[in-house]
């Protein structure tokens, strides 16, 4: 003992190592100094370095980059970087090497790596090596541990064949190594490994999983498999469930399908299974699952398992000393109601069962679960009455039962015993209220650590809920729709409690709110839709999103605001009775994203200071009394999608600055007075564009044909401006209005918006995106209605009216099969309406009056409905039900006479007016053979009475059309 103590004390290590050390030191960049210590004689001593206490060898080489905790770029930042250098190869004694969590910047792995006989250790996870993995580390014959994680994704080829020479290996993870080119061989290859305790193959986008063996079976002792996410795409294989001594069994994220087979009854010892995340795996659960017993972890989330769960939960608690602590049968299809057998699972602590179809209510004997700590219940179809037994959960620490239909009252009892109680969510954000909670105002609840409350659509009112009191440690606070009509109490500011969420949205909460309400960093604040009077609160710096909607908020918005909460992301003070201008300093708003202050009284101009703010998505400025002109400074917002500063007083030329707005995708700058064209950079730049309404204002010009490149678009709106020519022909490259909407756009936040349909003013909201409208009314277009509108088959909204339209109804117009509105009237349309119309089945509002249609009014269908005249009034010639029957006096002699072709005889009957007079005068000589010859003079004077007798005709019938359109 004396001996080896001095040899101990008294080693130091070669000086070949220490110069080899030296040397890999100088190849290497150290921008946090951890080889500082390299230096002196005895490498031993040296940061990293451990030396073997007998053979005076370096033997160990540990320089683990280790990471903060709030930061994984540290790797890159402080990380070790440069080359491996080959001069390790003196260090032969070498067991022991962690590279791990460094940055080599992508260069391949060392082969000299393999040269190391003696290594047991090998860990290069997360160090930013690249490319092929080198096969002479199949040369390590005595590695215990190998870790190459985290590797940088490389599409190159890594062959495993090297795996089989570590007979010897007892840990292996390639979690993130590209091994899809060996996805048909790697289980082979790790099948030759039978000291193998853990294999970690997560994310090595791995298609393969084989059915069976290619030969025996030789990972007998393996507890952990982990092979979640991958691209596996197929059925659980029956070998996987030979693996008797397995403890942790992780496939979550993969697309494995089927039923789980009987075989997983096998898996007797089994302490942890998770099956969790794969979407692909379909079918009821084998009554084979009752018989593990000694399981104590079961993750089946995310995937497509189905039917009941009664038969697989009655076997589990016919275990005689059930071991399950976790069950986790999350966002799958499972159905039918929870049964009582679930109540004899004693040693449950977790029960996550959320993101299903379950039904019915929760079994009485949820309150043998002594030792639940945490439940999840939400998003599933359960309903009825909540057992009082619930209150039994003395160990229940988190529940959520939100997102559920519950019935009936709470009380006291269901509360009674749950002292260890810090996190509830129940309710749903609904003005349906059918779960009411009756607790008495003197009632002290057995916990009284909450940390997070969330009560949604649950009557609590009329007072604010006093359980509450005594709760010290609220952080989070989320109580709407609880038709809640008081003020907030006293004692609750006596709490001085620092919330990071206030959300008392959506009830009648009254009276001015305090200013002495703290709140910790990145808080959000949802005071929206009560009846808040007073000036505009305004607390600590910490808010960064602040609701004050629907409030009765007034005076001006604080000048301030920008200094007092520069935090903000989102501001939302919008119908509250606001008054002033808009503050200068919201400048200083830097990380603002959403700013809505609509339907105020909001006066002045919009300030130009908008370059502070590059992050903003959204600005609401409608319905104020804003003027002035649009400030460029809002052209800077490349990251701005919703504009809205509709119905103000704003004039001016839209400012070409907007077109560097190219991520817009609402832009309404209706109900104004812009004046100018309509700019083509609209449709050039802006191709994200989904809204444009451009209403009431005084454009005038051409509707530009670049608007026709808005391929997203589904409401235009230009009605109610002065605008001219004809409608666009290339509207039929308008494929929004001939598409459905994916996903990612339904998404997209659209906010309100009016619009004319069906014959008045509608409000659109949370729908928005299923509008498609094109309001063109009220203008000076000319020409014809083009056929190609008729391409636009998703339209729901069409309005033409009162314009200068002339020609026919597109004779197609079965082809717009989802019309509801459908507007021509007050223009100069002729012909008859075409009898496709009458397939037109959503069709429910349609007006046709004052054109110059004839005809019979098609039959069946939706025109049996129009049954008011008034759809039809102002066409003379036009007859049917629910107008007179037709009689062919009554009917227009040629449909092919409009007013078009009467302007173009009456201009010809002038042209021989005007030849005749020049006749008259010009040439004396034939004027005085009409003397002369009475022949001659008989057949002047019978011209000149024909040309009298059709100007007459033709002022007649064009006073009778300006009568009619009247």
């Amino acid at each position: 003992m004396l001996l080896f103590q001095f040899l101990h004390f008294t080693s130091s290590c070669k000086e070949i190592e220490k110069k080899a050390l030296l040397e890999f030191k100088q190849n290497l960049t150290d921008p946090r100094g951890r080889l500082s210590s390299w230096k002196g004689e005895d490498c031993c001593k040296w940061s990293g370095v451990s030396c073997s206490s007998i053979a005076e060898n370096v033997i160990k080489l540990s320089l683990r980059n280790i990471l903060s905790s709030d930061s994984d770029a540290d790797a890159e930042a402080g990380g070790l970087s440069g080359e491996v250098s080959s001069s390790l190869l003196q260090l032969k004694y070498l067991r022991h090497i962690d590279l791990s969590m460094n940055n080599f910047g992508g260069a391949p792995v060392p082969d000299f790596l393999g040269s190391f006989t003696r290594l047991r250790y090998l860990n290069l996870s997360g160090a930013s090596f690249g490319g092929r993995i080198p096969p002479t580390l199949g040369n390590l014959s005595r590695l215990l541990y190998l870790d190459l994680s985290l590797y940088t994704m490389d599409s190159v080829e890594n062959d495993l064949q090297w795996l089989r020479r570590l007979f010897s290996l007892k840990y292996l993870n390639l979690k993130g190594l590209d091994l899809h080119t060996s996805s048909s061989n790697w289980l082979e290859s790790v099948n030759t490994l039978p000291s193998l305790l853990e294999l970690h193959l997560a994310q090595c986008q791995l298609l393969d999983l084989p059915p069976s063996l290619p030969s025996s079976l030789n990972l007998t002792s393996l507890l952990v498999l982990d092979l979640s996410n991958n691209q596996f795409n197929s059925t659980l294989p029956k070998w996987l469930f030979n693996l008797t001594t397995l403890k942790s069994l992780d496939l979550n994220s993969n697309n494995l399908y089927g039923a789980l087979p009987r075989a997983f009854s096998e898996l007797t010892s089994l302490e942890y299974l998770d099956l969790s995340s794969n979407f692909g795996l379909e079918g009821p659960l084998p009554q084979g699952l009752g018989s593990l017993c000694n399981l104590q972890k079961l993750f089946l989330s995310f995937n497509k398992l189905n039917g009941g769960v009664t038969e697989f939960m009655d076997d589990l608690s016919e275990c005689m000393h059930g071991n399950l602590e976790s069950l986790n049968l999350g966002y799958n299809e499972f159905n039918g109601n929870l049964p009582s057998s679930l109540g004899y699972l004693k040693k449950l602590r977790y029960l996550i069962l959320w993101e299903n179809s379950f039904k019915g209510s929760i079994p009485q004997t949820i309150g043998n679960l002594s030792s639940l700590e945490e439940l999840y219940l939400s998003n599933n179809q359960m309903s009825g009455n909540i057992p009082e037994s619930f209150g039994q959960l003395k160990s229940l620490y988190t529940v959520d039962i939100s997102h559920n239909s519950w019935e009936g009252v709470v009380t006291e009892a269901h509360l009674a015993n749950l002292s260890s109680l810090r996190e509830i969510s129940i309710g749903r954000f609904s003005s349906n209220i059918t779960l009411i909670f009756n607790i008495s105002s003197n009632w002290r609840p057995p916990f009284n650590k909450l940390k997070y409350v969330k009560i949604q659509g649950c009557q609590l009112g009329p007072k604010f809920p006093t359980f509450l009191r005594n709760q010290t440690d609220l952080q989070t606070i989320v109580i709407n729709f609880a038709r809640i009509s008081d003020g907030i109490p006293a004692w609750f500011l006596e709490m001085d409690l620092e919330l990071n969420e206030f959300d008392v949205s959506n009830n009648q909460l009254s009276g001015e709110v305090p200013k002495m309400l703290r709140f910790s960093l990145d808080s959000n604040v949802d005071l929206s839709e009560n009846n808040f009077e007073g000036p505009l609160p305004l607390w600590s710096s910490n808010v960064t999103t602040l609701y004050l909607r629907g409030n009765r908020f007034s005076g001006p918005i604080p000048q301030d605001i920008g200094t007092a909460l520069p935090l903000l992301t989102d501001l939302d003070i919008s119908r509250n009775s606001l008054n002033g201008t808009i503050p200068s300093s919201t400048s200083n708003l830097t990380q603002l994203t959403n700013l809505v202050i609509s339907s105020n009284n909001l006066q002045g101009q919009i300030p130009d200071v908008w370059t502070n703010t590059p992050m903003i998505y959204l600005i609401d400025m409608s319905n104020n009394t804003l003027s002035g002109t649009i400030p460029s400074s809002i052209g800077f917002l490349r990251s701005l999608k919703f504009l809205v500063l509709s119905s103000n007083n704003l004039s001016g030329e839209l400012p070409f600055s907007l077109s560097n707005c190219t991520e817009l995708a609402s832009l309404d700058l209706g109900d104004n007075t812009f004046s100018g064209t309509i700019p083509p950079w609209i449709g050039a730049k802006m191709a994200s564009l989904l809204i444009l309404r451009l209403r009431n204002n005084s454009l005038k010009g051409n509707i530009p044909s670049q608007l026709c490149n808005l391929s997203v678009l589904h409401i235009l709106d230009l009605s109610k401006n002065a605008l001219s020519g004809p409608v666009p022909v290339c509207v039929r490259n308008l494929s929004g209005f001939q598409t459905d909407f994916t996903s990612d756009i339904t998404e997209r936040y659209q906010g309100r918006l009016q619009l004319v349909a069906k014959g008045r003013i509608l409000q659109y909201d949370s729908i928005l995106y299923l509008v498609n409208s094109m309001d063109l009314s009220i203008n000076n277009l000319s020409g014809e209605i083009p056929d190609e509108i008729t391409a636009l088959f998703r339209l729901g909204t069409l309005n033409l009216s009162r314009n200068h339209l002339i020609g026919r109804i597109p004779p197609n117009m079965d082809r717009l099969e989802r019309i509801e509105t459908l507007d021509f009237s007050n223009n100069r349309l002729s012909g008859p309406i075409p009898l496709s119309m009458a397939s037109l089945t959503f069709l429910n509002h349609l007006n046709l009056s004052y054109n110059n249609l004839s005809d019979q009014i098609p039959t069946g269908n939706q025109f049996e409905t129009f049954n008011d005249p008034s759809i039809y009034e102002g066409n003379a010639y036009l007859c049917g039900a629910p107008l007179p029957r037709c009689n062919r006096s009554e009917i227009a002699p040629s449909p092919d006479v409009d007013d078009a072709v009467d302007q173009d005889r009456l201009e010809k009957l002038w042209l021989f007016v005007s030849a005749g007079a020049g006749f008259f005068v010009g040439f004396w000589g034939v004027c005085g053979s009409f003397v002369v010859k009475k022949r001659l003079r008989d057949a002047y004077f019978k011209f000149v009475d024909s040309v009298f007798h059709r100007i007459q005709l033709g002022i007649s019938s064009n006073t009778w059309c300006i009568t009619q359109n009247r």
